[in-house]
């Protein structure tokens, strides 16, 4: 039985992570490093340690962190401007909240970030908690964000409905024990990852139609 859902929130929530790949790939033509395509799929959906030494791989670096920390501060200072919303945010957010299934939102990004965009588009009030990259030892896909998550609305995980974009994410719901439904960003579903989505939906706005049916 669903009693509360958790959202990532890049490439799910806001069009953000065409934003990332931009940001990354300009850090690599400024170090005289180009960036093979499937980086992006690599890199989708991690943080902390596991990004980093994707970075170090990646950019021919000893230490990953401080790209990291350049790439996530440019990407802040576009979307002190603008948060593009990923179509039927709104509207999935507010049937949940009619609901009355506690929200939160388990991101890899920094927790100033994720407050920092709920600011932006106005969409702070829907989440009853946040859990982020920077509060947890390991990164998706490892579960320990959606945990945390879980943990701080007081919900068991075998509870929790999570959405996500990427197969890390996928994998990381997964490994929670919470219910895993996708929706694809940039990342190709693969047949791992389909095995382990409860749902698959190509927007939000058709997981809401679904759920509307489903949760009546």
């Amino acid at each position: 039985m669903v009693k509360a859902v958790i959202f990532d929130m890049d490439g799910t929530l806001f069009d953000t992570e065409t934003l990332f790949q931009n940001e990354w790939n300009h850090i690599a033509s400024e170090t005289g490093v180009t960036l093979p395509d499937h980086f992006k799929y690599e890199i989708c959906g991690t943080s902390g340690e596991p990004m980093d030494r994707i970075l170090e791989k990646y950019y021919h670096v000893d230490k990953g962190t401080p790209i990291q920390k350049l790439c996530k501060a440019r990407v802040s200072a576009l979307l002190k401007k603008e948060v593009p919303l990923k179509p039927g945010v709104k509207e999935i957010l507010s049937f949940f909240k009619e609901k009355g299934l506690p929200m939160a939102i388990g991101s890899s990004s920094p927790l100033p970030l994720i407050r920092q965009n709920l600011e932006v588009t106005g969409l702070g009030s829907y989440f009853r908690a946040l859990a982020s990259g920077n509060e947890v030892e390991k990164g998706k896909p490892s579960p320990d964000i959606f945990l945390l998550a879980a943990q701080k609305l007081g919900i068991p995980p075998s509870e929790c409905l999570v959405f996500e974009d990427s197969p890390n994410g996928i994998r990381a719901a997964s490994a929670a024990g919470m219910t895993p439904v996708l929706v694809p960003d940039i990342m190709p579903v693969t047949e791992e990852i389909r095995k382990q989505c409860a749902h698959i939906f190509k927007t939000l706005a058709e997981a809401e139609a679904c759920f509307r049916i489903a949760l009546p």
